[in-house]
């Protein structure tokens, strides 16, 4: 469908898409503890990620952000959908889980990246969405059909629902 079908005008919700991964080995997950010079997030812990760059499909760039922030490779495939409410502009999280990390762990400007036990991610400074994801993709298994879900503050109150 050409651009001029696709019904995209003013005033209609646009979505920035970035991926989020979460590698797992065992019971830990890979996360990235944010860098204390981060503008966001500097000093908690994350999974890694970003944007999905003009030309890349959600996969690619998955490996392209854990290739950057870890210096690793892994058996990625998409888990989730998460649909952020940020105001006019909202953010399309693609939730890539992954396994057999390869390589060796080292950082980048991003942070450090751990490996840390899924029992032990509520002890952690962490991004607030973080133990709701970790919880959903943690009860999931290759296979599985992909979660979707919405994320929004009503109240200053942080609120995820899975469909």
């Amino acid at each position: 469908m050409p651009q001029s079908d696709q019904g995209v005008t003013k005033g209609r919700y646009a979505l920035i898409p970035r991926a989020a991964i979460f590698v797992r080995r065992g019971d830990e997950y890979l996360l990235l503890k944010g860098a204390p010079t981060k503008r966001l997030w500097a000093g908690k812990y994350n999974g890694l990620g970003g944007h999905v760059e003009r030309g890349e499909d959600v996969v690619s760039a998955a490996r392209r952000e854990l290739m950057e922030e870890a210096g690793l490779t892994a058996d990625l495939w998409l888990c989730g959908t998460v649909i952020v409410d940020a105001g006019d502009v909202g953010v399309c999280l693609f939730v890539v889980a992954g396994e057999n990390a390869q390589g060796e762990i080292q950082g980048s400007m991003e942070g450090t990246p751990e490996w840390v036990p899924y029992e032990a991610v509520l002890r952690l400074p962490v991004v607030e969405d973080l133990p709701f994801l970790l919880e959903k993709i943690h009860s999931m298994t290759r296979g599985d059909p992909p979660f979707s879900a919405r994320s929004y503050y009503a109240d200053e109150k942080l609120n995820i629902e899975f469909v």
